[in-house]
């Protein structure tokens, strides 16, 4: 062995090499310890990602519409003001929504819906709000732009969603706010039958 220009073994000075172990507890601490860690955080974020899209995707298909049932709308007829001939109109509703058996007996149509159309401002929800509460009855309310996401089905489902829970709180009245985001003339997107808009207004007229 040479240190400095000197031959060691020559100057009879002894040489002793000893091989290095391995220290496992470096070893273990340095690489093992890190990689296990990554693979717990790893499996932690995938796992609550997977769960949060699991449920995401169960939720997806239901409707969004916010429903006044413990409390029902303490809006009456009283409080809306100016529109008396559209209030004349819809008493019958009203009535039906009251006692529905005394129009069935005589033979009556159900009213299936009542269409409110004015520029913004003019009291369609305060209306709509009223009848339900001279009614006592549930009050599901919704927008039509709710209705529509970029998946196509989604909206028909949600309409499917929202009737099944006004009918197992029947009787009440769905109000469906701007209708006209999806209640437009059928067959003029570039879709044809299968655009989104067309198929969830379908399934609002079905119900």
């Amino acid at each position: 062995m040479v240190e400095e220009g000197i031959i060691l073994g020559a100057e009879g000075i002894k040489i002793d090499v000893k091989p290095t172990g391995f220290d496992w507890g470096t070893i273990a601490l340095t690489v093992i310890l890190p990689i296990v860690l990554l693979g717990v955080l790893f499996y932690f974020l995938f796992f609550r990602a997977a769960r949060g899209a699991g449920t995401q995707a169960f939720n997806f298909s239901k409707s969004r519409a916010r429903l006044t049932l413990d409390k029902r709308p303490d809006v009456t007829f009283a409080d809306v003001a100016g529109t008396d001939e559209a209030k004349e109109e819809v008493q019958e509703v009203v009535e039906f929504l009251k006692s529905p058996q005394k129009f069935q007996t005589l033979g009556g149509r159900i009213p299936r819906g009542v269409l409110l159309v004015g520029p913004p401002g003019t009291g369609k929800t305060l209306l709509a709000k009223a009848i339900a509460g001279e009614a006592k009855v549930p009050f599901f309310s919704i927008s039509g732009s709710e209705f529509v996401e970029m998946f196509v089905g989604v909206g028909a489902a949600r309409v499917r969603d929202l009737f099944e829970q006004a009918k197992r709180n029947a009787p009440c009245l769905i109000f469906i706010d701007e209708i006209d985001a999806v209640g437009r003339h059928r067959g003029a997107g570039l879709g044809g039958g299968h655009d989104e808009r067309e198929q969830t207004l379908n399934q609002i007229l079905a119900e």
